[in-house]
């Protein structure tokens, strides 16, 4: 029986690694798959990558997109999907890649963020959460060596923000994974020195 999985963690645990991982599996026993990401994630459009290389072509689809369509007009022939950064998929196309697995009985392996910058569920997490089969965390570590949960978005001169739009779209650059003491001990230090972000 097929089920909609799951797997999140914080920014730099391996989860687009480990979605390329996934997709090589099926590919490596003759198993076709449908690899999606949100457009909504312009960094290298069209392309899943990871840190450490990885690397292959995906289908992007758009807010308005209705995947479990496009699975049967499209990609009917795929025996898995795999969507790398669900945490930008709206709720209305989780619910149509929980059609795939119910109605079609196609596995879907969804990888991506539970919350953003200000520890708040994305959209499309929050969705995943509540009626995936199958939910799993893929752990990272913070420079103290606790447990990374937050994702801490940094400005132009490496202060961690606290306020703004919910979704901007960067790497390492941009963000950085903190246990939650950690990055509440950053904003009481930032605020001490007068930096608002």
């Amino acid at each position: 029986m097929a089920k909609l999985y799951f797997k999140f963690g914080a920014m730099g645990c391996s989860k687009s690694a480990q979605a390329l991982i996934t997709k090589f599996n099926y590919e490596e026993r003759n198993m076709k798959v449908m690899l999606l990401k949100p457009a909504l994630d312009t960094r290298d459009r069209g392309i899943v990558s990871s840190r450490i290389g990885l690397r292959a072509e995906a289908i992007c689809v758009a807010p308005d997109c209705d995947v479990y369509r496009l699975y049967r007009e499209c990609y009917s022939d795929c025996q898995v999907v795999i969507v790398d950064e669900c945490q930008f998929l709206t709720p209305e196309q989780v619910d149509q890649l929980g059609a795939i697995v119910t109605e079609l009985d196609v596995p879907v392996l969804c990888f991506g963020l539970s919350t953003d910058f200000q520890t708040h569920l994305f959209p499309g997490s929050k969705r995943l959460f509540e009626i995936a089969e199958s939910v799993s965390e893929i752990k990272s570590v913070c420079r103290c060596g606790r447990k990374a949960t937050v994702n801490a978005r940094l400005d132009d001169e490496g202060n961690v923000v606290y306020t703004g739009e919910q979704v901007c779209i960067g790497g390492n650059e941009r963000y950085t994974a903190m246990c939650r003491k950690c990055w509440l001990e950053r904003k009481a230090d930032q605020e001490a020195r007068g930096i608002r972000t």
